[in-house]
């Protein structure tokens, strides 16, 4: 749903959770973690105006809505993500090069039509809303008329969106190839059409090295070092295949990233994805561009592409955010993808905290993006991109939040246990952009008065971290 106008007033009662800084990789702390049960949170003309405790209500002219026993937090940022790929969501039996010949190319070259562009953007970014997430970073096609589609899609959603057309000048089929004079016009085009406009960014991008020539990559790099607010987006190292694809086909980079480096891609806005199999060299360099890696947990794992390693990752100096990726993964839910980043990370022997898990995907990848103005928290002045969520949903759930002894181990429950059935709503720049029919979870419809608080008082506050 698109939504109405923006209300100049609006209060929404619930628990809300953001961070001030990051968790760590280490054992859960409370360190960064701001929780406040309990509390208003006010939005004026789009923005988040203020907070106050709940005992604290606005005057008469505030919407208010009641969301006690829920939590509020801020908008999910999934930073790798294929918008045409959801029509080969969990497609059988394949690793990377091959499920890209036989289920993505032929998904993709459907997008030349601007009709289908038009109505998957839709289709797809809808989709994200209904899973909270209010940001992302997107692939689309290598027709223009599909990034064209998608940032008008998102402007209307009032998203913040960062995309490009996609470059492929060999080593992909008919009807999705381009060249360099042409697909060089196609990205000026855009650029001058979307980028810094409403909400949008563009991103010159890049399918990944082998599907583009030497020139092709040489002009990718001009455009970013022409114009640094670009952002760059890319795959990197997903596949142990692809690797010596790479290898055979760069055969002067020392690395597969050194082949980016030497183009001119690797700098402050660029989202490589995978990351899986890169050295500490790669990682010494990620850090030195402030470029960040797409950790896309769930497409690693169902592709069998291999196990990121987080920590050297990060003892490396290299920035980590969150992603979906699809249909290489198997939901556009950042729910899904923070529990199945657990799983990888406890196969490499580290336990990956709620808190820091729920960091990455909203302060954290904010602020990889150089996007921590403007979202990613609950701070006063920051857009108000924020979701509303049950705590839990069905009897299993809420018997195991129950029994909850402190608020990571209540958080770490929503996150393994959960998924988009747990969203109530989710606002982008105080719209209404999304809010689940019904009664699921057996709590009142979202904006209906409560009779009474849930059965937690100040000792319940106390043991969540309140």
């Amino acid at each position: 749903m698109s939504g109405g106008q923006p209300i100049p007033r609006r209060a929404l009662r619930a628990d809300l959770l953001d961070f001030t800084g990051d968790p760590g990789l280490g054992a859960p702390s409370l360190g960064a973690v701001r929780h406040r049960p309990d509390h208003w949170l006010l939005i004026e003309h789009g923005r988040i105006a203020a907070v106050r405790p709940g005992a604290q209500a606005p005057g008469p002219d505030w919407l208010c809505e009641d969301h006690r026993g829920r939590l509020i937090l801020p908008g999910f940022i999934d930073t790798h993500v294929h918008s045409p790929q959801l029509d080969v969501i969990g497609s059988y039996g394949t690793e990377l090069l091959d499920w890209l010949e036989t289920y993505t190319f032929p998904a993709e070259r459907r997008y030349a039509d601007a009709g289908v562009a038009e109505q998957g953007a839709a289709v797809f970014l809808d989709a994200l809303l209904a899973r909270g997430t209010t940001a992302a970073v997107v692939f689309p096609t290598v027709h223009k008329v599909s990034a064209d589609r998608l940032f008008a899609a998102a402007e209307q959603r009032g998203m913040r969106v960062i995309a490009g057309k996609v470059l492929m000048d060999r080593n992909a089929p008919d009807g999705l190839r381009d060249d360099v004079a042409g697909a060089e016009r196609d990205c000026l085009d855009l650029i001058a059409r979307w980028h810094g406009k409403a909400r949008l960014a563009y991103a010159v991008t890049v399918r990944f090295a082998p599907t583009s020539t030497p020139a092709q990559l040489a002009m990718a790099g001009a455009l970013c070092s022409a114009d640094p607010t670009l952002y760059m987006q890319t795959h990197v190292a997903e596949n142990r295949a692809e690797v010596q694809w790479v290898r055979e086909l760069f055969p002067d980079a020392r690395s597969y990233l050194d082949v980016y480096a030497r183009a001119g891609l690797l700098h402050p806005r660029s989202v490589l994805a995978h990351g899986i199999w890169l050295d500490d060299e790669d990682r010494a360099a990620l850090r030195d561009a402030g470029a960040q890696i797409a950790h896309s947990p769930s497409s690693n794992l169902f592709l069998g592409s291999g196990l990121f390693r987080w920590r050297d990752a990060e003892a490396g100096g290299a920035a980590v955010s969150l992603a979906s990726d699809v249909g290489g993964g198997t939901s556009l839910s950042m729910q899904r993808t923070m529990a199945d980043a657990y799983r990888v990370q406890a196969l490499r022997g580290v336990r990956l905290s709620a808190f820091k898990a729920l960091h990455t995907a909203t302060l954290g990848a904010a602020q990889a993006l150089k996007l921590d103005h403007e979202i990613g928290s609950l701070e006063p002045g920051r857009m108000a991109d924020l979701t509303v969520w049950d705590w839990a949903s069905g009897p299993v759930a809420r018997a195991r939040d129950a029994l909850a002894r402190d608020l990571h181990e209540r958080l770490f429950a929503w996150m393994m246990l959960g998924d988009e059935r747990y969203l109530v709503t989710t606002l982008v720049a105080g719209r209404t952009q999304y809010m689940r029919r019904g009664n699921d979870s057996g709590a009142p419809p979202p904006g209906r008065p409560k009779t009474a608080a849930p059965p937690r008082g100040a000792d319940a506050a106390r043991r969540h971290g309140g």
